[in-house]
């Protein structure tokens, strides 16, 4: 897979290009060192995943991810950082980044980088630990009001749960492009533009 790694740290992007690349299932296309190297990057190369640093002196890669998203819905973006910050994983997740992971665990950016690659959305267990905390509300939550029936809720709750399509499939026994039109019309139905974003919302909620 292509990627472009951004970070200001001119030794961390170097380290990583090092890590990723000896894999052999990473190319880096690109580096940078802001989020408007991100941005303009992005544009250029088109990645198949932006690697980039939250914060950054210029703009931040969060800014950078809202911005691309904002051009580009189907970006894969993954945040890497070393700050485990409420406010930068609600941020992160709100914008539609792909995955938000701490730069200390090394070893798990590569299965980070192919779970993104193959659609999924990747957070670190230290912050999956911390959403419900962040994102829950207290009050009851109607979806009929959305019309959304119980197996849509159904789908709903696996995909907040982090399950594939497949997984998902199997668990409801359905087909997975079944299951495909189901989260299609969650997504219409809720004026949601992905499943991470559609997991936020179930967490808000619940």
């Amino acid at each position: 897979m292509d990627i472009i790694i951004v970070d200001d740290d001119t030794l961390v992007t170097e380290a990583l290009k090092t890590i990723l690349e000896s894999s052999g299932k990473v190319t880096v296309t690109a580096t940078g060192s802001d989020g408007t190297d991100a941005v303009r990057l992005y544009k250029e190369f088109k990645p198949d995943i932006l690697l980039t640093d939250i914060q950054m002196k210029e703009m931040s890669g969060l800014d950078a991810t809202k911005e691309i998203l904002s051009f580009d819905n189907t970006a894969k973006i993954l945040l890497l950082t070393t700050f485990l910050d409420d406010e930068y994983i609600v941020t992160a997740l709100k914008y539609g980044a792909k995955g938000y992971i701490l730069k200390q665990d090394y070893t798990a950016i590569v299965p980070a980088l192919e779970a993104v690659y193959s659609g999924q959305s990747v957070f670190g267990t230290e912050i999956i630990s911390k959403l419900p905390e962040l994102l829950n509300k207290k009050h009851e939550f109607d979806y009929s009001d959305y019309d959304i029936n119980e197996r849509e809720l159904e789908v709903i709750k696996e995909i907040a749960d982090g399950q594939s399509n497949k997984e998902i499939a199997a668990d409801l026994y359905l087909s997975e492009g079944t299951v495909r039109n189901y989260l299609s019309s969650i997504l219409d139905k809720l004026g949601l533009r992905d499943r991470t974003q559609l997991a936020i919302f179930y967490y808000k909620h619940i």
